[in-house]
């Protein structure tokens, strides 16, 4: 609970920063699509993704289960390759996103990667 509460208010930010969230990755040129750098994402590029691999991992922990924390492991690899791939495509995709990408150098964890 003492980490789940802090990640759920961190994604209420993420959302209200950022109105082009999607469950797949596309540019949204209806509504004009344009890089955002604001609040949390003047940290990480994907700080969505940041916090769900916490999350991931939070609920391991409260379960006391080895099998979860497995489960976790994958899914946070799914994550980290989804990044690679969703910033591939914003990077040919999406104008200003490189430019962006030069000034913010971490993709999920400031100070590593």
């Amino acid at each position: 609970m003492f980490v789940h509460v802090p990640c759920f208010v961190l994604l209420i930010w993420i959302m209200r920063e950022n109105t082009y969230l999607s469950q797949v990755v596309k540019i949204d040129k209806d509504r004009v699509h344009k890089v955002i750098s604001t609040g949390p994402y003047a940290y990480v590029r994907h700080p969505m993704y940041t916090v769900t691999i916490i999350l991931l991992f939070a609920v391991p922990l409260a379960l006391g289960s080895r099998l979860t924390l497995i489960l976790s492991l994958f899914l946070t690899m799914l994550l980290i390759v989804r990044t690679y791939l969703e910033d591939h495509t914003l990077h040919t995709e999406l104008e200003g996103y490189s430019k962006y990408a030069k000034q913010t150098v971490y993709r999920l964890i400031p100070g590593i990667w």
